[in-house]
């Protein structure tokens, strides 16, 4: 059932994904792991929607509503001031070594396969989606969604570590 549904769907998740992105600032490919993910606890909790299409258009919809308002919500990181990053006396190296420090204490502690891709996006090799991928046995397409589940998972872990100079989201 699933595979059918899944072969049925995925042109359709494909074409709503793309029209929806770009009004939501989403990678389409996100937006359709989110919904097929979305699909998935549904087919899990209620079995297969009455009406797989329309169930599919309002599921990217929302998708790409919650996607627009998490964009709205978050804030960058102030770019931290100069005198701490690009100061080259004792006091600024010490405290960029103990940010890099934390980082990567904090990054072997995280959940499931958060550890292995932080590592690997965070390798001086500089490796691509791709090969991050095929490294870690997932598709290309979910390493976005994972990467943020990951950071979330990481900014939780640090925020009591590490205090906050403004608020952030």
């Amino acid at each position: 059932m699933r595979d059918d549904l899944v072969t049925t769907l995925s042109p359709l998740l494909a074409a709503e994904a793309r029209a929806e992105a770009a009004a939501s600032g989403a990678e389409p490919a996100d937006l359709e792991q989110a919904v097929w993910l979305r699909l998935l606890e549904h087919l899990d909790a209620d079995g297969p929607p009455a009406d797989p299409h329309t169930w599919l258009r309002r599921a990217v919809r929302s998708e790409s509503r919650r996607s627009r308002r998490t964009a709205r919500h978050e804030r960058p990181y102030e770019r931290e001031p100069a005198a701490d990053t690009e100061r080259h006396d004792p006091e600024g190296l010490a405290l960029a070594a103990a940010r890099r420090r934390a980082l990567r204490d904090a990054v072997p502690r995280l959940p499931g396969r958060c550890p292995r891709l932080l590592e690997a996006l965070l390798s001086p090799d500089d490796p691509t989606y791709r090969e991050i991928a095929g490294e870690l046995g997932i598709s290309q397409g979910s390493l976005g969604p994972e990467r943020s589940r990951c950071l979330e998972c990481l900014r939780r872990l640090l925020t009591p570590e590490v205090a906050a100079r403004s608020a952030r989201g």
